[in-house]
């Protein structure tokens, strides 16, 4: 089953590029399909096949041998490599199927963030629903709803933070599409665990945050990829941040 979960991740793992590099744009997502973007050169379906079509073309087009972005085969491999964990954290259960969405979160947040410092509502309002639709079958309306103020509390601090920080800085601390997805990661994590989840986000930006200060004088940094992957991680791991935070602050 893990090979299938596999499989699976490797497929939408190529659907998400085309959404992640097309959506931004404006452009549909179904048509064209596939092709080189400097030749125009139509994939056949031997030459659109997850990260084997990269391996076996060696990374170029086949028509005109301009050389292939490997992050075509390294987000497909990503969406692969996060939905096995996520089967193998969590079998087949509430807890997987949030997982799925929040690995898928990661992938598509990756592509539009780091190319287009941009992160998209139209994945965001996509994540929601399937995470409510979620939350509904498996925890019941109530539970739900308290998920929903979970989720309301974190968007709320995230946005004092945000009013903070250009206070401080005089420019935009964060962007509208960070605050968003707080919202969600308050709902799937709650309020402990989603506090731990924005300071370790901003743990994990801080070493390239001083590298981009230093080669930028913009100092222009995309945070969404930090806080996905905090989102993913502390959900993977939350019941232990929990004891963590519990212990620390004798929380009862």
């Amino acid at each position: 089953m893990g090979v299938l979960i596999f499989i699976i991740g490797l497929i939408l793992g190529s659907f998400y590029n085309v959404v992640g590099l097309r959506l931004p744009n404006k452009n549909s997502i179904i048509k064209p399909g596939s092709h080189c973007l400097k030749c125009n050169h139509k994939l056949a379906w031997w030459e659109n096949i997850p990260v084997i079509s990269y391996i076996f073309l060696k990374g170029r087009c086949k028509s005109c041998k301009e050389k292939i972005s490997f992050m075509y085969p390294g987000m497909e491999l990503l969406t692969a490599l996060l939905f096995t964990i996520s089967y193998k954290l969590f079998g087949f259960s509430y807890e997987f199927y949030i997982s799925l969405v929040l690995a898928s979160l990661v992938v598509l947040i990756f592509i539009t963030d780091s190319k287009y410092m941009i992160i998209l509502d139209e994945v965001l309002i996509a994540g929601g629903v399937l995470i409510t639709v979620i939350e509904i079958i498996y925890q019941g309306i109530d539970k739900t709803l308290i998920s929903l103020g979970y989720g309301l509390v974190i968007f709320i601090f995230v946005y004092v933070l945000m009013l903070i920080g250009n206070f401080l800085f005089k420019k935009e601390s964060l962007g509208g599409g960070d605050i968003k997805l707080s919202f969600l990661a308050g709902m799937v994590l709650g309020v402990p665990v989603g506090l731990f989840y924005v300071m370790f986000a901003s743990f994990l930006a801080f070493p390239y945050a001083v590298y981009i200060s230093i080669k930028n004088e913009d100092g222009m940094l995309p945070f969404g990829p930090f806080l996905v992957t905090s989102l993913f991680i502390c959900f993977c791991n939350s019941n232990m941040i929990l004891e963590f935070l519990q212990a620390l602050f004798k929380v009862t």
